[in-house]
């Protein structure tokens, strides 16, 4: 585990970009995070978003979903079509309907106000070790040269084509195709990617599989390589079941 020295060498180089209209929240934001060594951009105008991103893209967003003016919903979805930058979202919308909705809309993560702060800078930790490219194994090539998923990279072909996915999306195909045939639980899956797992959270895994089988399968509707097992979780269909398929 990182000293707090270390964490803040590790964290010098990495921007965060708050998008907040309130001016104590983001400023309670601002401290915590550059306790921790990040340097912090602040935003509070919606509509300046997309040309901040596109001219000074941060290594993490968070935003706020209940902004004046602007949707977080929609500037989540247009974010999330032009990059992979991980988002955090905040809402006083506290439903777990709300909360998959969020996720559903491109977030990587989600958090209700009010919240914790000290939470909060542990999750962004989360994200940015997941996002990072460090180095991996080599290429898995699955489904007989069909999927191919390059840790290096982070990079995903289906048939050729590249996928557009999220760091969150990555990380949970590449955990689950990793230990195909492997049943994971809704909180197992959470604990792994989150380093922690947060009472109430574990449905918004649901969420996250469902926008990456609509990215990742040819027919979401009949998933080919990840399987729910009903009452418990999901699975990556190891070659033998999906060879049965055919």
């Amino acid at each position: 585990m990182r000293s707090s020295g270390e964490t803040r060498r590790y964290a010098m180089n990495e921007t965060i970009l708050i998008i907040e209209d309130e001016a104590k929240v983001a400023q309670i934001i601002r401290a915590y995070l550059e306790k921790e060594g990040y340097k912090i951009r602040i935003i509070t105008d919606g509509a300046k978003v997309i040309d901040e991103i596109k001219n000074n893209p941060p290594d993490l967003i968070i935003l706020d979903r209940m902004l004046p003016n602007v949707s977080g919903d929609l500037l989540c979805t247009q974010i999330r079509q032009q990059n992979e930058i991980p988002i955090l979202m905040l809402s006083a919308l506290t439903t777990e309907e709300e909360r998959i909705f969020g996720l559903q809309m491109g977030a990587d993560d989600y958090m209700i106000k009010p919240f914790s702060p000290k939470e909060l800078v542990t999750r962004v930790m989360a994200l940015l070790r997941r996002s990072k490219k460090k180095e991996r194994p080599a290429p898995l090539v699955l489904d007989n040269g069909r999927l191919l998923i390059d840790p290096l990279k982070y990079e995903v072909y289906r048939d050729g084509t590249k996928l557009s996915l999220t760091p969150t999306e990555f990380q949970l195909l590449l955990m689950l195709a990793i230990h195909a045939g492997q049943v994971f639980r809704r909180e197992a899956l959470l604990e792994k990617l989150q380093g922690t797992s947060y009472e109430g959270y574990e449905r918004t895994i649901d969420a996250h599989i469902k926008n990456l089988r609509q990215k990742l399968e040819p027919y979401p509707a009949k998933p080919r390589y990840i399987k729910t097992i009903f009452g418990v979780g999901y699975k990556f269909s190891p070659e033998q079941e999906r060879n049965h398929e055919l």
